[in-house]
């Protein structure tokens, strides 16, 4: 039948990827479509293994045409000069902040990366950002990002002498969020907190409830890396 392929066979494989890579091309530099620059990046980064040609085509689609998921894998490429490109920390927050604010598959990812950046100040002018840390996370774990719940969380633990003061009961909200989303340190410290009545009033049932909710997270996450490296 045309149009199947015989994977078994090489040489139709091999033509049949590189008339994959000429349709991503044309789709990219003559169709001028953002996806289809996304899958010629993707074809690069993945069929070909030549990552300088795929930052070049992340490059292009970020920068020219706004394109979310390429901002936020030129921002990945930034943070560990792969391509080609740059290493630059605060160059891969930007692409992570305009991926974030795009939308797209990748922008819960890229609003949680450039949390990170500011929360530990490496991509910040002026050192460590919690205020701008907060906006990031805060749009990450909307988008149910355990991650960003759990580092807000720990945010208001902590709070700083920036303009963000400690909140007990915010606290208590991102853990408990952060738990529902499966995050088991998230559960470990709502749990603590229920005990020790932080930021909410003492509650030995719910402290429990919490404390054996995050030992079957643990332990499937265990049992998980077990099978995996049978």
């Amino acid at each position: 039948m045309a149009g199947l392929i015989n994977f078994e066979d090489e040489k139709e494989v091999t033509q049949f990827l590189d008339n994959l890579g000429v349709e991503y091309s044309y789709q990219c530099y003559k169709e001028k479509d953002p996806e289809g620059c996304q899958r010629l990046a993707d074809y690069f980064e993945g069929v070909k293994k030549d990552y300088d040609s795929a930052a070049q085509v992340l490059k292009h689609n970020c920068e020219t045409n706004g394109h979310g998921e390429s901002c936020y894998k030129l921002g990945s490429y930034h943070v560990t000069g792969k391509g080609g490109v740059t290493e630059c920390l605060k160059t891969a927050y930007s692409c992570f902040v305009r991926s974030c604010n795009t939308g797209g598959k990748k922008s819960v990812d890229a609003c949680h990366n450039a949390g990170l950046l500011a929360h530990d100040g490496r991509a910040m002018e002026e050192g460590p950002d919690a205020t701008t840390a907060r906006q990031y996370y805060d749009k990450a774990c909307d988008g149910g990002f355990a991650p960003s719940c759990f580092n807000l969380s720990a945010l208001f633990i902590q709070g700083n002498s920036k303009g963000l003061a400690p909140d007990m009961s915010l606290a208590l909200k991102y853990a408990n969020k952060a738990c529902d989303l499966g995050h088991v340190w998230g559960c470990a410290n709502a749990s603590r907190m229920y005990k020790l009545g932080d930021g909410t009033e003492k509650d030995e049932k719910k402290a429990e409830e919490l404390k054996n909710r995050a030992k079957e997270l643990h332990d499937v996450k265990q049992e998980r890396q077990l099978k995996f490296g049978e």
